[in-house]
């Protein structure tokens, strides 16, 4: 089904979705999704996705199709240089793709979309990166691990998985200032900066290791 523009009429729904959401939170009126995308009929999501959460999971996997090309592109890149890439290094192959998609596709929601529904399980599943669709996520998050490794275990796995939080916040922040004109979407500067506050939350040293190794939580 496509619509008189040419365009999938489930492309148009996924591109009205990641927006609205971004703007508006994932509770935003599916029948508003729909008209945004140009469908009269309040059915054509349940049509195309099943539900908000088949919704959902399509933006994810709409928009990590791009990503996936180009995190494996800077990991291999990284491999050609015989050098290892460290925390900053993955950082970059994870988090500059994301910066890129404005740049390079005109993409201007997707980080603040992300923060909107960062415990989806779409995104939160540790599961997910058993995806093939992820490889280079799963790479990338198995290096880090190997990069913290003095870290103690417990306080590694909180740091790994406060990850992904800490990125959606900060590039949905960079998202906003550049949609308000406070920042340049194609700030280098600003990426690097975000990139070094990540690492620096990753590799900060532990200053309670013996608290730490009889912490209950997993």
């Amino acid at each position: 089904m496509r619509d008189v523009a040419g365009t999938p009429a489930r492309e148009r729904i996924i591109v009205a979705a990641e927006r609205l959401i971004a703007e508006h939170g994932r509770s935003v009126p599916l029948r508003d999704i729909a008209a945004a995308a140009g469908q009269r009929n309040n059915s054509a999501i349940q049509y195309h996705f099943g539900s908000r959460d088949g919704l959902i999971e399509a933006v994810v996997e709409f928009r990590l199709a791009t990503l996936e090309v180009r995190r494996l592109e800077l990991l291999a890149e990284q491999a050609g240089s015989h050098r290892p890439p460290g925390v900053h290094g993955l950082l970059e192959a994870l988090v500059m793709p994301m910066f890129e998609l404005g740049e390079r596709h005109e993409i201007r929601h997707y980080a603040r979309f992300l923060e909107q529904i960062h415990p989806h399980p779409a995104v939160s599943d540790a599961a997910n990166l058993d995806n093939a669709g992820r490889t280079s996520v799963r790479v990338i998050m198995q290096g880090l691990d190997r990069e913290l490794a003095t870290l103690p275990p417990r306080l590694r796995v909180r740091r790994l998985r406060a990850l992904t939080t800490m990125v959606f916040a900060l590039l949905a922040d960079h998202e906003r200032a550049a949609e308000a004109g406070a920042a340049r979407a194609t700030d280098t500067r600003a990426w690097e900066e975000i990139i070094d506050m990540l690492a620096g939350a990753l590799t900060a040293p532990a200053t309670t290791r013996d608290a730490l190794s009889h912490d209950p939580m997993p």
